[in-house]
């Protein structure tokens, strides 16, 4: 399978259930703007979710995956499955006791670390304590999930895993569905939606699990001993899992900030739900699909096919995110109405959440180009490095946040974040190249402004289209030309965008058949650079 072939694979999964929570957030929107119910559940689900990615997704694609295909090389189908079962016994008996001491420690941890600007409203407060209490158990499901996908992966089963989390959101839009046919309080809609994420983790791991064993990996319980591969695992995992998880890491210090004023929690949430969408579907994907290819690669001695894949996969994203970047920073107000402005969302909601979905689009290439960079360390067994970076990332990110949160609110948040984004992916890049682990590609470097430039163009062209369509796109239009409206802008930049692209050698067809001929692995010819 072709290397662009596997980043759709996964990322057509993830398109899926960034789709889908659109419409969920939606929904929530016109149940709850951004209320103190919304504020309650943003915050409480922040902390599950914050945790599910860094022990789950960053520790275990980082590090897992490597390890896991390592073992399948070395003892074949059998040896990986005996790995595997030791590191189940391991991570689920670090995931009950943390479960266990976290739902006991709840109202402390929510009132001095995740919303300590809620404790000035008790009854705020107390609902998102009970909240996170239901959803934390989430994090087990989640975890266990993120090996089996990580399994899957390196097996080059992409689909099951990609596909999982789309659950999430189907039962969640099916709860509020539920909740507004049935008038539901906002209270009772809270604690609706905080089972139904509980259950979307049981959905969730339950087909991954049925996937590996499809795939001919039966997983069973040992008990929990400290092996010598457990061990590798672990030194690997905990910086991998800090770095892995930055975005989120800066997302949780963004909410526990933010929860200091009225209406901010949701109004970062909401724009980034709308900002997750190209992240998602080409940064996951990118580094999903990456990480186990480097690491095939470089375990060969192809040098040349590891830099190429790396080369290609940033050539890649900036194709795909810097036209999302412009567009998200020149019309997203009109996005932000089409989408939410109904209900209880009001117009002044829509223009703090469009104020900070352009600020995040500022940020967005470097979140990409972060999952682009990061398995050129973990492929070669470095996570320490990117979690240095990542730590001076986080600390970007606070001082900038705690700066700017007094004067700007929500938007100092998302300027913060895009801030520390950028420094981050700056010193991943600039060590790869001084390590020399990144070659000097004469493609890259002769496509990469002209794909600026193409961006540049067509952001241009959305600004005077937004412009000439203001009676149609206002609040005081049906939903229906509003939406016709944004389509037809929509439409007209991606066609614009991809014209200039062509047009000015940012891309070519050529370039474009060849990966998609491709196969990906160590032992392939090198796509020409060119």
């Amino acid at each position: 399978m072709s290397l662009v072939k596997k980043f759709a694979t996964v990322g057509s999964g993830t398109m899926a259930s960034r789709i889908l929570g659109f419409a969920r957030e939606m929904l929530m929107a016109a149940a709850l703007g951004t209320g103190p119910v919304a504020e309650a559940f943003y915050a409480a689900f922040q902390f599950p979710n914050t945790f599910r990615r860094l022990f789950a997704e960053g520790a275990f694609n980082a590090a897992f995956v490597p390890l896991f295909a390592r073992e399948i090389e070395a003892g074949g189908v059998a040896g990986a499955k005996k790995f595997s079962e030791e590191v189940f016994g391991v991570l689920f008996s670090i995931l009950l006791v943390l479960t266990i001491v976290m739902e006991l420690a709840m109202p402390f941890v929510i009132r001095y670390a995740i919303a300590p600007g809620f404790a000035d409203d008790p009854g705020k407060l107390l609902l998102t304590v009970e909240l996170a209490a239901i959803m934390f158990p989430y994090l087990i499901c989640m975890s266990l999930g993120a090996m089996m996908a990580g399994m899957l992966n390196s097996l080059h089963r992409y689909f099951a895993a990609a596909i999982a989390p789309v659950f999430l959101n189907v039962i969640l839009v099916g709860v509020l569905a539920v909740a507004w046919y049935g008038g539901y309080d906002g209270r009772e809609v809270g604690l609706a939606l905080a089972w139904g994420v509980l259950a979307a983790g049981l959905v969730q791991l339950g087909i991954v699990f049925f996937a590996v064993r499809h795939a001919g990996v039966s997983i069973g319980f040992r008990r929990p001993r400290l092996t010598r591969n457990v061990r590798r695992l672990l030194w690997l995992a905990l910086p991998a899992a800090i770095t892995g998880g930055i975005t989120q890491i800066n997302t949780l210090v963004g909410t526990a900030i933010a929860s200091g004023r009225a209406g901010a929690v949701p109004s970062l949430n909401l724009a980034d739900r709308v900002y997750q969408l190209p992240l998602g579907v080409v940064g996951v994907a990118v580094g999903v699909v990456l990480l186990p290819e480097l690491a095939r690669a470089l375990r060969s001695g192809n040098r040349i096919e590891a830099a190429n894949l790396q080369n290609r996969s940033v050539e890649f994203t900036l194709f795909l995110t810097l036209p999302a970047a412009a567009a998200l920073m020149t019309m997203a107000e009109p996005i932000v109405r089409v989408l939410y402005e109904r209900g209880a969302f009001t117009p002044a909601d829509t223009a703090v959440v469009a104020e900070v979905l352009a600020i995040f689009g500022i940020g967005l290439p470097a979140f990409v180009l972060i999952k682009a960079f990061t398995p050129g360390y973990f492929a070669r067994e470095d996570t320490r490095t990117p979690m240095l970076f990542a730590g001076v990332s986080v600390a970007v990110n606070i001082s900038v946040a705690l700066w700017l949160f007094p004067t700007m609110g929500a938007a100092g948040i998302a300027t913060a974040s895009a801030v520390a984004g950028w420094v981050n992916a700056s010193l991943l890049f600039g060590v790869l190249i001084k390590r020399g682990h990144w070659k000097s590609d004469a493609g890259l470097v002769k496509r990469m402004p002209r794909l600026v430039l193409a961006s540049a163009a067509m952001a241009g062209a959305i600004y005077a289209a937004a412009a000439y369509l203001t009676p149609q796109l206002a609040s005081a239009s049906p939903f229906y030309t509003q939406a016709v409206a944004l389509a037809g802008i929509v439409a007209g930049a991606m066609l614009l965008y991809f014209a200039a692209a062509f047009g000015l050698g940012g891309a070519d067809l050529g370039m474009i058949r060849r990966n998609v001929r491709r196969k990906g692995g160590a032992g392939t010819t090198p796509v020409d650079a060119e």
